[in-house]
């Protein structure tokens, strides 16, 4: 099949040019709204959660922190176990609490990588993974209730909020844009490649042949558009933004509609939870905790986050059916 002049810049070009704008812009208002730390007014209600979860002073200090650097917080909860200041068990509850704050952290920058590929969409993915954050946060609370004795609970957090003002805008503007200007090749490195290949596997019958294969032999996921994998596959062999071009080049062909691109997102995310401990968290982690600890805290972190992500797709799933 060939292609004219008209059907190339319709179907391929414009959208990547216009798909590369958006991200661009995106990742530049994404980067200031971090740098402004936007996070610091949930720090302000975070002491009676605090509370509820019996933690020490130490904990709720490194629980502000997390609002603006997850590493620090780590290391502060690091020196305090290292001194005997917090139980294995104090530890382990305050490390996975501190993953509602990190996820704050980034949230800006996640939804305006994702809007620009699946548009309104990013809403339904980036709320549900928000309400995982929620209810991890909550079983964590619970778990610390019930587990951690209420001596030496945490009371006021503030002091620590206090030293994190926000920047200038000035100074964030600057530190937004040498962020985009090195994190932007990476992104359309693994953009145009997929959201080209989508293009001509499409046009060329390939994904529909794809679709017939996976009818025919995986009936035991029968429940699933197959088309869905697609977007499955590049989430595991690649990274997020990967799984997104794929993602927005087929909602852009109407193949897919908004309910199986967030199921497709959600499995693809949860399914990448051990590529993600390896990449991302292992380097880190070995680096500030001793490596038991270290692998015990991973362990317990992913196993949670997917565990949250699969009741909340779970249930998106059914109310949608």
């Amino acid at each position: 099949m060939s292609f004219s002049p008209e059907i190339l810049w319709n179907g391929l070009g414009w959208p990547l040019v216009r798909l590369v704008m958006f991200i661009s812009i995106g990742l530049l208002v994404g980067n200031i709204l971090e740098g402004l730390r936007w996070t610091r007014a949930m720090g302000k209600v975070a002491t009676p959660l605090i509370r509820m979860g019996r933690l020490k002073d130490i904990s709720g200090a490194s629980f502000a922190l997390a609002f603006f650097s997850g590493v620090a917080a780590n290391s502060m909860l690091s020196e305090a176990y290292d001194k005997g200041e917090i139980s294995d068990k104090e530890l382990v509850v305050s490390n996975l609490f501190n993953s509602l704050p990190t996820y704050f952290l980034h949230m800006p920058t996640v939804f305006f990588i994702a809007a620009p590929f699946i548009g309104r969409v990013a809403f339904i993915y980036v709320g549900l993974t928000l309400l995982a954050a929620f209810l991890r946060t909550g079983l964590i609370i619970l778990w610390g209730r019930m587990s951690l004795s209420p001596e030496g609970c945490c009371g006021s957090i503030s002091a620590k909020l206090k030293s994190q003002e926000p920047r200038d805008l000035v100074a964030v503007a600057s530190t937004a844009l040498k962020r985009l200007r090195k994190r932007l090749p990476r992104v359309i490195f693994i953009t145009v490649p997929i959201y080209t290949a989508f293009f001509f596997l499409r046009h060329y019958g390939v994904l529909a042949s794809f679709q017939t294969f996976l009818s025919e032999h995986l009936s035991f996921l029968s429940w699933l558009n197959p088309e869905i994998f697609g977007i499955v596959v590049f989430s595991l062999a690649a990274e997020f933004t990967a799984g997104l071009a794929a993602a927005g080049s087929l909602l852009g062909a109407g193949t897919l509609g908004p309910r199986d691109i967030v199921l497709a997102l959600m499995i693809g995310n949860i399914l990448s939870t051990p590529m993600r401990a390896l990449r991302h968290q292992l380097p880190y982690y070995a680096g500030i905790f001793k490596g038991r600890m270290a692998l015990k805290l991973i362990i317990y972190n992913q196993a949670l986050r997917a565990s949250s992500l699969f009741v909340v797709g779970a249930v998106y799933f059914y109310v949608t059916s």
